[in-house]
């Protein structure tokens, strides 16, 4: 199998171009996780940005500032994960595009 060094580049360049629309992509999907039994909401983007904390009503009357504060990291570290997962979900479809090069172990 003769190596072509100019393949390789264009492949390259088109995994790149692919990894681009990927970010923007994931700048605008989202996921939300829960904590508490559903007291707290956190929203992100596949691009780790906190969109929205939601906080129910019941837990503020509760007034344990302490619980609250677990409670908002607990949910913020879960959407913190499902980004991650989803993300890398679809970064696999760049996985799929490297190019088979002799002598080159990826795996």
């Amino acid at each position: 199998m003769k190596f072509d060094i100019q393949n390789v580049m264009q492949q390259a360049k088109k995994m790149q171009e692919e990894v681009e629309n990927i970010k923007r992509e994931l700048a605008n999907k989202t996921v939300s996780a829960e904590s508490g039994g559903g007291f707290v909401t956190a929203t992100m983007t596949g691009a780790n940005k906190l969109v929205s904390i939601k906080i129910a009503p019941e837990l503020l009357v509760q007034n344990d500032v302490a619980m609250m504060e677990d409670l908002i990291v607990a949910a913020v570290n879960k959407a913190i994960d499902k980004a991650g997962d989803l993300a890398n979900q679809d970064m696999n479809r760049v996985k799929n595009m490297i190019p088979s090069i002799p002598g080159l172990n990826l795996g």
